[in-house]
Parts: structure tokens; C-alpha cells; sequence
């Protein structure tokens, strides 16, 4: 296991041809944090990783046993829930959660079962003064103690005192809220702690979410989420946006539960063997006609500090001068974090967060979310509400541009299943750098089922 996790050293590992991330960097009009200088490159080793981990109900029902019964995880934001009484539905893998805010103001979570038969207690979000089970009547206050139970003469082997609903472990992070199913599972300051101290500049807390947006997809969760774990795929899915992206000289970086992966925008890939002009490459960021009109850079000022000016602008009057304390980089690049097993915070001003996971538990199905979290100034707004996508919907018809990109990300997705379930390999081929964060997924997933 620890040959997985081998350091390499960022010098002499081999990358594409072209300017480094940290190159990059060195160009940059602001100073640049040390959270961007940071490298902790991996080798992951080059093995396969078992087909079967995406199409049998077998391995599925590891993942819920082993890690959905288990491990933390993302289930709302504190504004999903900001009074007395508001709950919030969370479901994974066939199990349901109720998160809810108590009279104290206390965050707690239970199983959304009755005590009595099992049945649901909410089946929606929203708010209640009581958790009162709608099939007999058994009720329980906020903070989980019983406070009635229908004709209670005749329970006489139940003591009101210990029928209380069995509370499960709670953290919040950044105004994100964690559950785990697991009440003797290991403190959650243990699990975020490589990716905490990296989110301390960017105050994620200090946003509000202004968009949320879910689909069902047919695949696998892991297909869904690995189509988000590198830049590699741009060339062949996106291939409009290589003018702007430096899509194979991407930054990796591994710690224990997260991972990164750091693309930077305003430059264009290696892979294309001809010169971008700055009008070409301005067209595609701005995703305009190839002979539209385009702002001229000014002589002596490169793209990357053109356009991270130009959004210091657009953001200025709903972020204030904080927009100057940023630099090129965190104002342009893909920042995307993964947080074991399926959690993915952008870093920066992005305000782009994923979450995947079963849909139920169909194993050839998921569920993708995307949020948007924006700055605002004064009184934090009100949260936008989740907007489910139907199967005929398109991610672009709610998120606009990025919506275009998730939509030729899902074009792929069913076809990756298919793929997967007829081929004669037996195992899933990946790359040693670009991947590795997909080989860190599946190595996290070994550890955690104990294969």
C-alpha cells in the first residue's frame, strides 16, 4: 500500500512538453499564495483497477457497507437550514438522514426512521416545530427525546427516557454541513485536514449558494465523478476550448483524503501544434463567433493578466476590493479539490462545487450536483433552491456556458458504462500523472473495503 503513495519529485517526473503550472505562476501580476506553490505529486503505481468495480450490484454493495455506511460526508449547506426546525432530506445509497436545526440552534442528525415501525418521518425538506411519524403518530422533539407516543398504556417495554432517536455524528466546515452514519467513526478534524488548512484564504463560509443543480445519470457514480478528476479528456471531449485551457500541463497533487487538480486557463494547450492568437484565444474564452469583435490586449500585457483584470472588474461590485488581493491564477485556473469519497470544492473565486453519489441503490445509476457559491455584499441572500433536471434537460438550459461543458461531459457517461459492461478487458487502463487522482479514488476505495 505504501508503494501507492511513493512521492515524486516535481523536478524530474515526467509531464508534457510546454510551460509548467508553477511556470506559470512565476509570470503571475500578484503575488501568489502558497497554497498554489504547494506540489505533492504521487506515484500511483500503474496497475488496473477491476471493471467490475463499475458494473456489478456485488461491488456496490461494498462501497454502501464499507463506505457509505462509513465515511463523512457533504450533505447541505448551514443556509439550507437557517431556523429553528428546518431539516434537510439526505439520501445515499438507500439510506435517508434528516439534518435539522434544533431550538438551541444546534445542528443534529438522525435516521429518518420511526422508533415504533420504521417508517419515514419526512419525506421533504422544510421546516416543523416536531418530528411526528405519520403512520401512528409517535412523535419526538427537535433534539431527538420522545415526547408522545398514541395510547402509550400500551408499550409498557418502552422507557420514554432511552427512546430517544439515535443522534449521528455532525461537523460543519466552511458552511458546509458533514454527516456519518458511523457513530464510533474517527473525529472529523482528522478527516479534513489536508484540505481544510489549503480553503483557510478562500472563505468559502463567507459565501452563499446562488445555484444548485441535480441530475440523474446512467452510470456508475465513479463514472459520473472521474469525468471531473482530470483535464486529460479535453482534447477528445472539449475540444473548443483548447485555444484557452492548458488542459495536459495540469498540476496534480495527492495527499490522504484529498486530492487536486490545478488547470490553467488563459493559455493554450500543448497538444496544438499551431500558434493562438490572442483574438483566437479571446473568442473561446469568451465563447463568441470565430469573427467577432474581441477587446484588444494591451501591447506589453499577456492574456493571463488581461483577462484576471477583466474579472477583478466583473466581480469588483459584488466583492469589493477583495477582488485585489487575488491573484492571475486564482481568479483564471481550475482549482478542483476532491474530498474522499465524492465531495469537490473549487478553490478561489471558481464558487464551483460537485458532489456525486448512487442514485438509490442502482449502481448503473447516480446522482451529479453542481452548486455555485458567489460573494455578496451586505446581507447574505437568500440560498437558490435545488433544480432537478429531467432526462431530457440539459445542464446548459440551467448553468449556461458551464452547463455546455457538463453536457458533453454526460454525453460521455452512459456511453462509458455500456463500454465497460461489454468489454473483454478486465481491468481499467489509466495514465501514471494525468489520472492519478482517479487512481487515488480506487486506491481509497481498496483501503477503505479492505481488499
Amino acid at each position: 500500500m505504501a508503494e501507492a503513495y511513493k512521492p515524486l519529485d516535481p523536478e524530474t517526473m515526467p509531464r508534457s512538453p510546454g510551460m509548467t503550472y508553477q511556470e506559470l505562476l512565476d509570470q503571475d501580476s500578484h503575488e501568489v499564495p502558497d497554497v498554489l506553490r504547494m506540489q505533492s505529486p504521487k506515484d500511483m503505481g500503474l496497475h488496473e483497477f477491476s471493471v467490475e468495480r463499475y458494473t456489478t450490484k456485488a461491488y456496490h454493495d461494498k462501497e454502501v457497507e464499507h463506505v457509505w455506511r462509513k465515511v463523512w460526508q457533504f450533505t447541505c449547506r448551514e443556509e439550507d437550514i437557517p431556523e429553528v426546525g428546518d431539516h434537510y432530506r439526505y439520501d445515499i445509497a438507500g439510506m435517508s438522514f434528516l439534518v435539522l436545526r434544533t431550538e438551541t440552534g444546534e445542528i443534529k442528525a438522525y435516521p429518518n426512521a420511526c422508533l415504533h415501525r420504521g417508517r419515514m418521518l419526512k419525506e421533504f425538506d422544510g421546516n416543523a416545530v416536531e418530528l411526528r411519524c405519520p403512520f401512528h403518530g409517535f412523535c419526538w422533539k427537535l433534539d431527538g427525546q420522545l415526547s408522545d407516543i398514541p395510547a402509550g398504556w400500551d408499550f409498557p417495554q418502552i422507557n420514554q427516557d432511552d427512546f430517544s432517536l439515535p443522534a449521528i455524528p455532525v461537523a460543519t466546515w466552511a458552511g458546509f454541513i458533514f454527516i456519518n452514519p458511523d457513530q464510533n467513526c474517527a473525529p472529523f478534524d482528522d478527516f479534513i485536514k489536508d484540505l481544510a488548512p489549503q480553503f483557510e484564504r478562500w472563505n468559502l463560509g463567507g459565501l452563499y449558494k446562488s445555484a444548485h443543480v441535480s441530475k440523474v445519470m446512467p452510470c456508475n457514480w465513479k463514472i459520473a465523478q472521474e469525468a471531473f478528476c482530470e483535464a486529460y479528456h479535453v482534447s477528445g471531449t472539449h475540444p473548443q476550448i483548447l485555444r484557452s485551457l492548458g488542459d495536459v500541463n495540469s498540476q496534480v497533487d495527492i495527499w490522504d483524503n484529498c486530492a487536486r487538480v490545478v488547470t490553467p486557463g488563459a493559455t493554450h494547450s500543448p497538444l496544438l501544434d499551431y500558434d493562438v492568437s490572442n483574438d483566437d484565444m479571446l473568442r473561446t474564452l469568451m465563447d463568441v463567433d470565430h469573427d467577432a469583435e474581441v477587446p484588444q490586449v494591451p501591447d506589453g500585457m499577456g492574456m493571463r493578466e488581461f483577462m484576471a483584470s477583466r474579472s477583478r472588474d466583473n466581480l469588483r461590485p459584488i466583492a469589493g476590493d477583495r477582488v485585489d488581493t487575488y491573484c492571475d491564477a486564482e481568479l483564471l485556473d481550475s482549482i478542483d479539490y476532491t474530498l474522499f469519497p465524492n465531495f469537490h470544492p473549487w478553490g478561489a473565486f471558481n464558487g464551483i462545487v460537485y458532489r456525486f453519489r448512487p442514485n438509490g441503490n442502482d449502481h448503473r445509476s447516480a446522482i451529479m450536483e453542481c452548486i455555485l457559491l458567489s460573494p455578496f455584499e451586505g446581507e447574505r441572500p437568500a440560498p437558490a433552491e435545488v433544480r432537478t433536471l429531467a432526462e431530457d434537460e440539459s445542464w446548459s438550459s440551467a448553468l449556461g456556458y458551464l452547463g455546455k461543458v457538463f453536457d458533453q461531459d454526460s454525453f460521455n457517461m452512459p456511453k462509458v458504462q455500456w463500454g465497460l459492461e461489454t468489454t473483454y478487458q478486465k481491468g481499467v487502463v489509466l495514465s501514471g500523472y494525468q489520472e492519478s487522482k482517479v487512481r487515488w479514488i480506487h486506491q481509497k476505495l481498496t483501503e477503505w473495503i479492505g481488499e
